[in-house]
């Protein structure tokens, strides 16, 4: 059910705007973290959310890290944006105009692995893998493209 505006009660829509935060392992050998949603199942994907209303890709990005692992880290922001079409299957979260998200890339490197505090509302499972591995399990190329972009820069 969309939630309403309680002076209006017309209906309040996802803002078309999210973070993806890239968890990696600076140290050789390199693993990237991926969580498997709940729904769809085999959707695997790094650490991402969408921005409330009011707030910033930086404090989305630290809630939204928080939520999904349990760590209490800023991410550094990339300076990648990203834009992409909302699929069909999600599309009425948006508002009827809003057919695009724009997407705002963070990282965060850490010295080793650890194990996610994983809400079972929102995920399966989690993995740390190699790069290669992660980008032919994740499911959105602009998760695939941020990966090769930060070992590229390692």
């Amino acid at each position: 059910m969309q939630p309403t505006d309680q002076q209006t009660g017309n209906p309040v829509y996802r803002r078309p705007e999210s973070v993806l935060i890239v968890v990696y392992t600076s140290v050789q050998p390199q693993r990237f973290l991926l969580l498997e949603r709940c729904s769809p199942v085999g959707f695997w994907q790094s650490v991402t959310g969408t921005l409330e209303w009011g707030e910033t890709a930086a404090d989305c990005a630290r809630r939204e890290l928080q939520e999904e692992t349990g760590l209490q880290l800023k991410p550094l922001d990339t300076g990648i944006i990203n834009r992409f079409e909302i699929m069909p299957e999600w599309r009425a979260r948006y508002s009827p105009e809003v057919s695009e998200n724009t997407e705002y890339v963070f990282s965060l490197a850490l010295d080793q692995v650890f194990e996610p505090v994983l809400s079972p509302q929102e995920h399966l499972r989690f993995d740390w893998l190699s790069a290669e591995s992660a980008k032919q399990r994740c499911f959105s190329h602009t998760n695939i493209e941020a990966i090769e972009r930060i070992v590229l820069s390692a």
